[in-house]
C-alpha cells in the first residue's frame, strides 16, 4: 500500500529534516529512520514529480570520469574511495528493490555506451582497459555487436557494462517513500520551506504553511530544483531539461529487433541520446531539450527525429507519451557535497546519473550525520561556489545545446 502523507503540524521537533522527496532525500530518510533517528521529509510537489520520477530509468554504476582520472585528481586514498562508491552505486538500487521487495519493474541486462565516431570509440577502448584491470564485468563491442544488441544504426562500436540496468523510476520513487514511511520517516508532500536559520544547537525551518520545524540536522536534497533557501546553492548548479518520449507498444517483430535483450543505451554524441525498452514493450528515448518549459509537442520533435535516425523501422509507430524533468550539472562534472554550516548538508549535481548516485549517497550522509567523520562521505566536503554570471551561463548552455545538436546531425 502507498505511504500515508502526514501533513505538517504548527510546531514539530525532529532529529533530521530532509527537504526534497526524490531519490536522495528518500534514501537518506530511510537510512536515518533505520538508524533510529526521527525524520521529517518535506516535498514541495508529489513524490516522483521531479526528475526522480521523470528520468530515463537507467541505473549506471560509476562516475563519468575514469578510475585513472579520479586517482590522478584526488590522490590514491580519495580516488579509490570514489571508484569504490561509484562501482557499487547500482548495487544500492537493485539491492533495495530486491531486499525490500519493492514493487518496481527492473532489468539488469546491462548498459551500452555506443560510439558514433572513431574518437569516441578510442576513448571507450581506454575506459574498457581501465575497468577490466579492476575486474569489472565489462566488454568492448564492435559495430556489428552493437547493432545486434540494440537494433540501432550508425554506431562504430560500444562498451557494455553488465553491472548496470533499468528501472521504472516513478515506481522506485513511490516505493522508496513507502518503505521510508514504514521505517518511521514522516513525509509531507505539497509543502515548502520558506526560511532556514540556525538557533543554538538546532535548525529552525519555517514552512510555507506557517509552521516551524526544529531539527538537529538538515539535508537539502533539492538538487536541480534548488532555490534561494541555501545561499548560492542554485547558482552553483547548471540545470538542464531532460525530455523523454515513449512509443506505442512495439509489435513482436520490432521487439525482436529493438533492444531484444533489454539493454539500456546512451550514445557518445555531444547531446546524448539515451534509450531503453519499457516492460510493456515501448521504446523510451530521451535527450536534452529546450531550457524553457515546453509549449507544444513540437518541443519533443528532435527526439522523434533521433528515434527515426537510429531505428528507421519505427516509421509510422506513434509517440504516445511525452514528458520532461530537470537535472543538475556541475562545472567539473562531479557531484558536490556541501556543509555551509554545522548540521546543514546539501548535495547537488548528479550529471545524469542520479538514479544510482543519489540513491547510494543517502546512507553515507546518515553515517556522517550520526558519526561526524567526513571520511565516510564518498566526495569531499566543499564550499558552495556560485558560478560567475550564472544567468548568462544558462542562456549560453541553451544556445550550446542547439549548436551541438546541429553538429551531431552533421556527423550522422
Amino acid at each position: 500500500m502507498p505511504f500515508v502523507d502526514e501533513p505538517l503540524a504548527a510546531s514539530e521537533r525532529v532529529d533530521l529534516a530532509v527537504i526534497g522527496g526524490g531519490f536522495q532525500g528518500l534514501s537518506t530518510a530511510l537510512a536515518a529512520a533505520r538508524r533510529g533517528l526521527s525524520v521529517r521529509v518535506i516535498e514541495a510537489c508529489a513524490i516522483g514529480e521531479g526528475a526522480s520520477g521523470l528520468n530515463g530509468g537507467q541505473v549506471i554504476p560509476g562516475l563519468k570520469q575514469t578510475p585513472e582520472w579520479l586517482i590522478q585528481h584526488f590522490g590514491n586514498a580519495r580516488g579509490e574511495a570514489l571508484i569504490d562508491f561509484g562501482t557499487h552505486a547500482a548495487d544500492a538500487v537493485f539491492g533495495l528493490i530486491e531486499n525490500e521487495r519493492l514493487d518496481v519493474e527492473y532489468s539488469r541486462a546491462g548498459w551500452i555506451h555506443a560510439a558514433h565516431t572513431a574518437t569516441a570509440l578510442a576513448a571507450l577502448e581506454d575506459k574498457n582497459r581501465q575497468w577490466r584491470e579492476r575486474g569489472a564485468d565489462v566488454v568492448l563491442l564492435n559495430g556489428a555487436e552493437v547493432a545486434l544488441l540494440t537494433g540501432a544504426e550508425g554506431y562504430l562500436g560500444g562498451w557494455l557494462d553488465r553491472r548496470a540496468g533499468t528501472i521504472n523510476p516513478l515506481a522506485f520513487a513511490v516505493e522508496l517513500a513507502r518503505v521510508a514511511a514504514a521505517a518511521g520517516a514522516r513525509i509531507a508532500t505539497g509543502q515548502t520551506v520558506r526560511k532556514l536559520r540556525r538557533e543554538g544547537n538546532a535548525w529552525q525551518l519555517e514552512t510555507g504553511a506557517g509552521g516551524t520545524i526544529s531539527a538537529g540536522s538538515v539535508v537539502v536534497a533539492t538538487n536541480a530544483y534548488s532555490d534561494r533557501l541555501v545561499p548560492g546553492l542554485a547558482r552553483s548548479l547548471v540545470p538542464l531539461h531532460s525530455f523523454q518520449i515513449a512509443t506505442a507498444p512495439l509489435s513482436p517483430a520490432l521487439q525482436e529487433r529493438i533492444l531484444p535483450h533489454g539493454h539500456a543505451v546512451s550514445d557518445s554524441r555531444r547531446i546524448v541520446t539515451y534509450y531503453r525498452r519499457s516492460p510493456d514493450g515501448r521504446l523510451v528515448l530521451g535527450g536534452r531539450g529546450r531550457m524553457a518549459k515546453p509549449r507544444s509537442e513540437k518541443d519533443w520533435a528532435h527526439l522523434q527525429h533521433a528515434a527515426l535516425r537510429l531505428f528507421p523501422m519505427l516509421e509510422g509507430v506513434a509517440i504516445e507519451h511525452r514528458w520532461f524533468g530537470r537535472v543538475a550539472m556541475t562545472l567539473d562534472h562531479l557531484p558536490h557535497i556541501h556543509e555551509p554550516e554545522k548540521g546543514l548538508l546539501a548535495v547537488g549535481g548528479c550529471q545524469g546519473r542520479g538514479v544510482a548516485l543519489m540513491t547510494a549517497i543517502g546512507p553515507r550522509l546518515v553515517d556522517y550525520i550520526v558519526g561526524g567523520d567526513p571520511a565516510v562521505l564518498p566526495f569531499p566536503l566543499t564550499p558552495i561556489e556560485p558560478i560567475p554570471f550564472h544567468a548568462f551561463r544558462q542562456i549560453g548552455v541553451g544556445a550550446l545545446v542547439t549548436w551541438y545538436r546541429i553538429l551531431d546531425g552533421m556527423e550522422g
